[in-house]
């Protein structure tokens, strides 16, 4: 079982790194294998709707690392993706990233590769807007068939530098938390799969318009 955590921050050590280095730790400790995925600061194109990926298998914009995200996703058992709070949402980075990594892997026949897997969004802040990026990213999760696992509070830390995230410690004590949740889950889903337990069943899309 293995767990990507994925650091949409342009910190690369920063605060939402240490979240997530707190739940790589907790999971190791429970037997799950981890990496952290950083998106790094080079410029993320954001999704232009054309739905090339339909009819390609992939997003047409190749001059990033999006579509070789979506395939190294193949590869994981379960999702903790984390963001900094910029102007009280999900950083414009991971925005730009994910809306276009799930869109490929709708759009191009490749669901699989998140659906059924569980996931889980964590943010840090300095104050405020924590639950704001959390609501807009969990919809990524709630759209594509994946089991959101939880902490015990809402899965956020609190600080302006990676030494003061460490000084939160119930933010940090909802990292380890969530990754036992996280472990947890994995191993029930495992015990599930070797006793013949098989996945909903697959309808077609429906798609209603409101505007006739």
């Amino acid at each position: 079982m293995k767990v990507l955590l994925f650091n949409g921050s342009p910190h690369k050590n920063g605060c939402t790194y240490t979240a997530l280095e707190e739940i790589s730790k907790t999971l190791k400790e429970e037997g799950v294998e981890s990496e952290i995925y950083q998106i790094g600061i080079k410029s993320i194109t954001p999704c232009r709707g054309c739905y090339a990926c339909s009819k390609i298998g992939k997003c047409v914009i190749d001059d990033d690392d999006v579509n070789n995200f979506v395939q190294k996703c193949k590869e994981f058992d379960g999702f903790i993706f984390g963001s900094p709070v910029h102007y009280g949402s999900a950083c414009g980075g991971i925005t730009a990233f994910l809306d276009r990594a799930f869109f490929v892997a709708f759009s191009s026949g490749q669901g699989d590769v998140f659906r059924h897997k569980p996931g889980s969004a964590i943010a840090s802040a300095r104050r405020a807007g924590t639950t704001a990026a959390l609501d807009q990213l969990n919809k990524y999760f709630a759209i594509t068939e994946m089991p959101m696992i939880s902490g015990r509070y809402w899965n956020m830390v609190h600080g302006a530098t990676a030494d003061e995230v460490k000084q939160d410690l119930e933010g940090m004590q909802n990292m380890r938390v969530l990754a036992r949740n996280m472990a947890w889950f994995l191993k029930l889903k495992q015990a599930g799969e070797k006793a013949g337990i098989e996945l909903p069943k697959r309808e077609e899309t429906v798609y209603t318009n409101f505007i006739r």
